[in-house]
């Protein structure tokens, strides 16, 4: 099954390569961050899996916030270009780019 939300957002990194997205979620009650960059995701909190079929963000996870950083990510000091984004917020961005 394919990931649409996920494909979503890689794909606006790779219109935007210059930006990180850091995705906050919640997946079977336990909360991971997503850094997604010129369209690949890996997580930040736990093993991603080297089967790039198997989605790092599932369909199912709930979407607490997201975070537009500029790239390139330095976790000790992110350069932070908008913060606390709802999904509703980013999905308007993602249909302005055609996404």
């Amino acid at each position: 099954m394919e990931n649409y939300t996920g494909k979503r957002l890689e794909q606006y990194t790779i219109k935007r390569p210059q930006e990180v997205l850091l995705v906050t979620v919640e997946i079977a009650g336990e909360e991971d961050q997503i850094a997604i960059f010129k369209g690949f995701s890996s997580s930040l909190m736990r093993p991603t899996a080297f089967d790039p079929d198997v989605p790092v963000l599932p369909e199912e996870a709930n979407i607490l916030r997201i975070d537009i950083v500029a790239s390139p990510y330095n976790p000790e000091a992110p350069r932070y270009i908008q913060q606390g984004l709802t999904w509703k917020e980013m999905e308007s961005l993602l249909s302005q780019l055609r996404i």
